[in-house]
């Protein structure tokens, strides 16, 4: 099996030589960018299994990146950021990214913060085949992407490719937060609980469901989810 490769992203030297010091004593092949240019370019030659995005750049806006990376790479992406507020740690997950971790920070925490995402995806289903049609969509995992009966296509990110599979493969049976905690990894408590919120309300929007009352990804207050469509796989 590969070592899994984690790519870093941040201007400040001292944070990349901390980071990439704590990836590679646990085992992990680390590639290390101060500059959004090069960081894409080497995304053009290959893809690495997480990506961890400082949000400050000199040279790109971090959030712009982060929901680029979300919608067209097939890699985790975690933001690392100065930037505390809640406001920010939101907006991160609503543009895709699969966690966010505050500075200062315990190298020890992003090393077992990158291998909860490592243990979560990516995903392998009991299904053959990486497309799912259920009630007149068809989701191909493959390329993230999100077809009509229109043939409309609808990009979602590595994070919300998580959640609708774990529907898809589960559907009609209920799904508690605690499930959804170990199945997709990440540290329980508020921060896992907003991210799924963040997830699911944009899968709901993707699909097109009414927000009062939605027909597919239904909440069971105090228990958790059930996915209420037939499902297929190919």
């Amino acid at each position: 099996m590969t070592t899994p490769l984690i790519t870093i992203l941040d201007d400040e030297p001292e944070i990349r030589r901390i980071l990439t010091d704590a990836l590679d004593e646990a085992g992990f092949r680390t590639q290390s960018f101060s500059r959004a240019r090069e960081f894409e370019a080497s995304l053009k030659r290959v893809t690495p299994d997480v990506c961890l995005v400082d949000l400050s750049l000199p040279d790109t806006d971090g959030l712009a990146l982060v929901h680029r990376l979300a919608l067209e790479q097939g890699a985790a992406v975690i933001i690392i950021s100065g930037r505390a507020q809640v406001q920010d740690r939101v907006t991160g997950l609503e543009l895709g990214a699969d966690d966010y971790i505050t500075k200062p920070f315990d190298p020890a925490e992003v090393v077992a913060r990158v291998r909860a995402r490592l243990r979560s995806g990516p995903r392998q289903t009991t299904q053959s085949g990486n497309t799912a049609q259920f009630s007149g969509w068809t989701a191909h995992f493959d390329r993230y992407m999100l077809e009509d009966d229109k043939g409309e296509e609808t990009p979602f990110s590595h994070a919300e490719g998580e959640v609708l599979r774990l529907f898809l493969d589960s559907p009609k049976r209920l799904i508690s937060r605690a499930q959804m905690q170990e199945m997709l990894g990440g540290a329980a408590g508020d921060s896992f609980d907003r991210a799924m919120d963040v997830r699911i309300s944009r899968l709901r929007t993707k699909l097109r469901e009414d927000p009062k009352n939605p027909r597919l990804i239904k909440t069971i207050y105090g228990a958790g989810y059930i996915f209420l469509g037939d499902v297929s796989w190919s």
